[in-house]
């Protein structure tokens, strides 16, 4: 079969090679393991940084993917495994699990977003940020995002926000909850125009791995909430929640087959896709 496997390089900075080999098929199976077919997978900011040696505990030679499933068959164990929501397409499932999922614990268990509250979501345009904001829609939410591309933010206005804003220029206690995935120098913005009592859920730092959170900010009773991934529970409730609310992950593009995959990270590499980017592995996907 054939698979994406990650191989080490020498380059500086690193980038380390994905290449597309053919590899044994699982064939020995264990008791509480399922052989999948697999029809598409997406990719996610944690591939990019393995190629570039910035993830913990990379295994060169593995298959890339979280427990490697870019591939065409996958051995999971039964308890992974969930029914996809029923009116996705096969495109949708593939980039659901994960930004569901981070957007899920970010939105609702970390950031208590509720009907009428006034809502932040920065840097528009990422699988997760995306998922946040049809989480927040659906909940009755007013959200406003932040972009540095003003087609991202019409985009986003489409999709249900109210409008995108310019928070280092804001004034007043404009939001009720900030829900980032920067980091660095604008936490301390997000303090300024966030309400008494108000919350930022922080869910990566692409900026800077550094926060600058003042003793102001402590005596206006507001809180940074770290937010990575979720649990079990969170991730069936995940799937009830879209399945309730027929939501759609938003797909930026999809190519067909593995061989594509270098295609894939370049579009990543640019930051330029609006929603997650896709490899059809099966010619009669539902795409």
């Amino acid at each position: 079969m054939k698979a994406i496997v990650i191989e080490q390089t020498e380059t500086k900075p690193a980038y380390h090679n994905a290449t597309l080999k053919d590899v044994p098929r699982p064939e020995s199976l264990e008791e509480d393991q399922a052989l999948l077919e697999v029809s598409a997978v997406s990719f996610n900011h944690r591939e990019l940084w393995i190629r570039k040696g910035q993830y913990p505990g990379i295994i060169f030679g593995s298959i890339l993917g979280a427990d490697g499933i870019f591939t065409e068959y996958y051995a999971a164990r039964q308890e992974d495994i969930f029914k996809a929501p029923d009116h996705l397409t096969d495109a949708e499932a593939a980039a659901l699990p994960l930004a569901g999922l981070t957007a899920y614990r970010a939105v609702f268990t970390k950031g208590q977003v509720a009907q009428g509250q006034n809502v932040l979501i920065t840097g528009i345009g990422g699988g997760v940020a995306l998922m946040a904001l049809a989480f927040c829609v659906a909940a009755g939410a007013n959200v406003y995002v932040t972009s540095s591309d003003e087609g991202k933010i019409a985009k986003a206005v489409r999709l249900g926000a109210r409008g995108g804003v310019n928070y280092k220029e804001a004034g007043g206690e404009l939001f009720d909850v900030v829900i980032d995935g920067a980091g660095g120098d604008g936490v301390k913005t997000f303090t300024q125009i966030l309400r008494l009592g108000g919350i930022i859920v922080s869910y990566g730092m692409t900026v800077k791995p550094k926060v600058d959170f003042t003793m102001a900010a402590v005596l206006r009773n507001i809180e940074i909430r770290g937010s990575t991934m979720g649990s079990r529970l969170e991730f069936e409730q995940m799937l009830d929640y879209v399945s309730k609310h027929k939501l759609r992950p938003v797909v930026s593009q999809v190519w067909r087959g593995l061989e594509s995959a270098e295609e894939a990270f370049e579009v990543m590499k640019k930051g330029s896709q609006f929603g997650k980017l896709v490899l059809s592995l099966k010619s009669a996907s539902k795409l």
